[in-house]
């Protein structure tokens, strides 16, 4: 196999004429030079050079390969210097997805950070609840999901327990669920209410992860939620929630980019929370911009 080192040897030769004067340039000794020039000529099967009085000089097949060689080692270089920038964080990409109150309230945060450290690396956004975030990952669309799960109500479930088995794993918060109702609404300056409290009003239901656990925790009360209305829109949840159409839960996370009209917030009996994290391959981990954004996205919370 032909080696970037003995063809840099070869081509130092071709250019300076001899052994002795290849090493002077090459700051190593003569026998050096003329071991790796065997080595060479060995990989590729064939002389490469002759000597004439004191004088080397290259074969038809040193010529070739040296004329190759400039070429080789030059985006050899070019590679080696784009490897470095990325490595030390001066270029470099990581592709994000993310769940939309993800994307409004933790993700500006974490960007602006990870702009201001590394400016040459460049961080581009895409929103995707879970679990298809987390497809996009294993299936190699992104380097990083920004994602959540809610606990198993229903007792020990393998596959959910085994869903980030594979990944890495960075926590970032832990996210309550909060009532919201009408302003009109009975509850509305009650501070705290039980889901059985709620049994019989009409229901505006989230995503399909936060719907399926929201029936999970209401049927585990002793009721199935009426749901009128199903929207991955958290604006629209408020909307109709304030328009009087019905009651809803939703992360604390999604109320802080939203300006909540005509709605009153109460706390939920028992406390529902999910579980907010980034999460990565384990090979991706080691990539230095992967890492500096998880970090980044972690402390997100903290500013």
């Amino acid at each position: 196999m032909i080696e970037a080192r003995h063809l840099r040897v070869l081509r130092a030769v071709a250019r300076t004429g001899s052994f002795s004067a290849a090493a002077r340039e090459l700051g190593c000794t003569q026998p050096a030079v003329s071991q790796q020039m065997k080595a060479l000529e060995q990989s590729a099967g064939t002389p490469l050079l002759i000597r004439t009085g004191r004088e080397m000089r290259l074969t038809q097949a040193g010529e070739a390969l040296v004329r190759h060689a400039t070429g080789i080692l030059a985006g050899l270089t070019a590679a080696e210097e784009e490897v470095a920038a990325i490595a030390g964080l001066r270029a470099g990409r990581v592709r994000l997805v993310s769940f939309p109150s993800g994307s409004s309230t933790l993700v500006p945060t974490a960007l602006a950070a990870m702009r201001a450290a590394h400016p040459g690396t460049r961080v581009s956004l895409v929103e995707a609840e879970p679990p298809r975030s987390i497809e996009m990952l294993r299936n190699g669309d992104c380097e990083i999901a920004l994602a959540f799960r809610y606990p198993d109500v229903r007792g020990a479930d393998p596959a959910a327990e085994a869903e980030w088995d594979d990944l890495v794993v960075r926590p970032v918060l832990v996210d309550r669920l909060v009532g919201l109702v009408p302003e009109a609404h009975p509850l509305a300056g009650a501070g705290t209410a039980c889901f059985t409290d709620l049994a019989g009003d009409p229901w505006i239901a989230g995503c399909p992860r936060c719907r399926r656990h929201l029936v999970e925790v209401c049927e585990g009360a002793g009721f199935t939620p009426r749901i009128d209305f199903a929207t991955d829109d958290y604006p629209a949840v408020i909307g109709l929630v304030g328009a009087g159409l019905g009651v809803a839960v939703l992360p604390e996370l999604a109320l802080e980019s939203v300006r909540a009209k005509g709605v009153r917030t109460v706390a939920m009996e028992p406390c529902v929370q999910r579980e907010v994290v980034a999460l990565t391959l384990p090979d991706l981990a080691q990539v230095p911009a992967v890492e500096a954004m998880l970090g980044r996205l972690a402390g997100a919370v903290r500013r």
